[in-house]
């Protein structure tokens, strides 16, 4: 199982699984097509949208787990 980690890249981060996608736009992140998806970490990102990073890559994490299981 691919594990998300707070330095991963975001486009990095959303090739693991499409569906995580889902989970950061339902975040208020809606980065998908934007061009710091592939410069920006996936802390970063949640900093700059007022969302905890650790929330986000445990619920990211969660998501890959429970589709591993």
């Amino acid at each position: 199982m691919a594990v998300v980690t707070e330095d991963m890249k975001i486009i990095d981060v959303i090739k693991i699984d499409e569906g995580i996608g889902d989970i950061l736009v339902n975040s208020g992140m809606h980065c998908l097509g934007c061009a710091m998806a592939h410069g920006e970490s996936i802390a970063d990102a949640a900093v700059v949208h007022g969302i905890d990073p650790q929330t986000l890559i445990d619920s990211i994490n969660d998501y890959l787990e429970k589709k591993s299981s």
